[in-house]
C-alpha cells in the first residue's frame, strides 16, 4: 500500500520534514517567572509531541519585545538570557527526528503583558481595553529590528524553522487591516502601504535567516470594511516574493467579531484559494480532527501541510492514531515500540 501524504516527507530549503503533519503554535502561558524564560513544563510538552512523530514542532508565539507579548506568562526571545533554554527545547524536539519550529510575534493592541501598549492607530481591542499609543516611524524601525535580533537567537538556538506571526489581530495584522491601520504615511492607506511593515520585518529577518520562512496570516476578518480573499492573495504573492516558503492560513482575531459557525476545516478553503491563485504552499488549520481529513486535504491538494492544535493537546500521540485511521504502519521511537 503506497504511502499516505500526509506521512511523505517535504523539504524547504535545507531542511526535510519526515511528515506533512505540524503541531501548530499554541500559547500555553506557563513562564510562571513572568521572564519569558522557557521552564520545565515547556521542555516537556514540545518533547512529548516530538516523541508523537509529528514532522515539525512550533513553539508558542515568543515575543520580540517585553511589552509584545500576549500575556505576562508567554515566551520571549527579547533577550539573549533566553538563548539556553530555547536551545534546549529545540534539541529535545530534534532528539526524536523532528524539526523544530518558533512563532515570532508581537501582540500589539491586545498585548494584556506590561505597558506600553502599542499599535498602528490608537484604537482599543474592544470597549474594555486601553487605546495604544500610535507607533511613530522611528519606533516602528525599531520593532523592524527587534525581529531581526529575534532571528539571530533564533539561529543560536538551533532552530529549524521561523513563523512571522501575522494573524489574529496581533501588531503585523492590525499593520495589513484597514479595520484596524487608520495611519496617513507610508504605513498606512492603499494595501501596499498596509504591508510595508511586514515587508520590513521579512526583509529584516532574511538579512540573518537563510532556513525555512513561514507566515501566519488571518485570511478571513469576519468583518465589513477588511480585507477580502483578493488581498490576501496580493499579500501572499508578494510574500512569496520575498522568499516566504509557506503561508499559514488561520482566519479572525482583529476585531472582537468572530465566523457565524465552526465546524471541521472551516479555513481549509482560505488555504486552498491561497495555493492555488498566488502559486505558493500553504498550511491549512483549524478543527483537523482526524487522520482521514488531514489526507484528504493533502491528496486534494488544497494544502502542503496540517497544522493541528486542539487535537495535539488532547493526544501527543496523534500522528500514530491519525496513521492507524489510514492503515499506516508508523516507526515508533525505539524506547517505545513494545507500545507502538
Amino acid at each position: 500500500m503506497a504511502t499516505p501524504k500526509l506521512f511523505q516527507p517535504i523539504t524547504y530549503k535545507n531542511r526535510t520534514f519526515k511528515n506533512r503533519i505540524v503541531v501548530s503554535p499554541m500559547c500555553m502561558y506557563s513562564v510562571e517567572e513572568k521572564d519569558g524564560k522557557v521552564t520545565p513544563f515547556h521542555i516537556t510538552h514540545y518533547e512529548s509531541r516530538a516523541i508523537g512523530q509529528a514532522g515539525l514542532v512550533f513553539l508558542e508565539s515568543t515575543a520580540v519585545t517585553p511589552e509584545g507579548r500576549i500575556s505576562d506568562q508567554d515566551l520571549g526571545i527579547w533577550s539573549d538570557e533566553h538563548i539556553e533554554g530555547l536551545r534546549t527545547v529545540s534539541e529535545r524536539i530534534q532528539a526524536h527526528g523532528s524539526k523544530s519550529g518558533i512563532q515570532l510575534g508581537h501582540a500589539g493592541r491586545k498585548s494584556r503583558a506590561e505597558n506600553p501598549i502599542v499599535a498602528p492607530s490608537n484604537l482599543p481591542w474592544d470597549g474594555e481595553s486601553v487605546a495604544p499609543e500610535a507607533l511613530t516611524e522611528e519606533k516602528i524601525s525599531e520593532l523592524v529590528d527587534a525581529y531581526r535580533k529575534a532571528a539571530i537567537r533564533t539561529k543560536e538556538a538551533g532552530f529549524d524553522v521561523i513563523e512571522i506571526h501575522a494573524a489574529h489581530g496581533y501588531l503585523i495584522n492590525q499593520f495589513l487591516s484597514p479595520l484596524t491601520n487608520k495611519r496617513i504615511d507610508a504605513y498606512g492607506g492603499a494595501r501596499e502601504n498596509r504591508y510595508r511593515f511586514l515587508r520590513e520585518v521579512l526583509d529584516a529577518v532574511k538579512q540573518v535567516w537563510d532556513g525555512p520562512l513561514f507566515v501566519r496570516i488571518s485570511a478571513d476578518e469576519y468583518a465589513e470594511g477588511g480585507n477580502g480573499i483578493n488581498d490576501f492573495i496580493y499579500y501572499s504573492i508578494e510574500m512569496k516574493r520575498q522568499g516566504v516558503d509557506v503561508i499559514d492560513c488561520s482566519t479572525g482575531g482583529v476585531v472582537p467579531e468572530g465566523p457565524s459557525t465552526v465546524y471541521p476545516g472551516y479555513q481549509v478553503v482560505h488555504a486552498e484559494r491561497i495555493r492555488k491563485h498566488a502559486l505558493v504552499d500553504t498550511a491549512a488549520v483549524g478543527l483537523i480532527t482526524n487522520g482521514q481529513m488531514a489526507e484528504e486535504i493533502l491528496q486534494n491538494e488544497r494544502a502542503d501541510l496540517v497544522f493541528v492544535a486542539r487535537a495535539m493537546l488532547r493526544n501527543p500521540y496523534w500522528p500514530l492514531e491519525a496513521a492507524e485511521q489510514l492503515n499506516y504502519r508508523l516507526e515508533a521511537p525505539a524506547t517505545y515500540k513494545r507500545g507502538w
